[in-house]
């Protein structure tokens, strides 16, 4: 069955339309990603993930946006080939999308609604630290920057939700995705 979460349109990074119901029946790592960013080396991070647990029916989506320090300011085929080159990204990249504030993509008003809060380290408070560096963070339920994870259930459901510095490689998250594909 898809979820009303799955039949949002969004477009791949080469224009054709999709949605996350191209990928139903799989866990699905939702990322809003940029390539200027002191969180890009997350890439590398997301690859390995995704090349470990692909074949367990496991998908990275990533979708560029440039709302946090304008750190992503590159066109679609930009962004894909600085990915492509530089972090040999192979998971599945859409079209450059709002994730905060005015003219947000619905599929991120979806995921913040289903998932108002987002899952930190131990010891670590993400928001805290941009309020350390003069950035507003904005209400407690919007994205904080780059690099925030949402993890999306084999049925369409939004089960976790990851702080930016969650690296991929975190226990937290990991250990999140090996349930979720223990899951039938």
């Amino acid at each position: 069955m898809t979820t009303s979460l799955e039949r949002i349109p969004v477009n791949s990074i080469d224009g054709r339309p999709s949605s996350l119901g191209a990928y139903t029946g799989k866990v699905r790592l939702v990322v809003n990603v940029a390539s200027r960013c002191g969180l890009t080396p997350q890439y590398k991070g997301l690859e390995a993930l995704y090349r470990k647990y692909k074949d367990q029916g496991f998908e990275v989506l990533g979708f560029p946006a440039n709302e946090f320090g304008a750190q992503e300011p590159g066109t679609d085929a930009e962004i894909q080939s600085f990915c492509s080159t530089s972090y040999d990204v192979t998971f599945p990249l859409f079209s450059k999308i709002v994730v905060k504030g005015e003219g947000q993509h619905p599929l991120y008003g979806a995921l913040t609604s289903a998932k108002p809060e987002a899952r930190a380290l131990p010891g670590s408070d993400f928001r805290a630290k941009l309020i350390g560096y003069g950035i507003d963070p904005g209400a407690p339920h919007e994205i904080l920057w780059n690099f925030e994870k949402f993890l999306v259930d084999r049925n369409g459901e939004v089960i976790e939700r990851f702080s930016p510095d969650v690296a991929p490689d975190a226990e937290l998250l990991v250990t999140s995705i090996e349930r979720a594909l223990a899951q039938a």
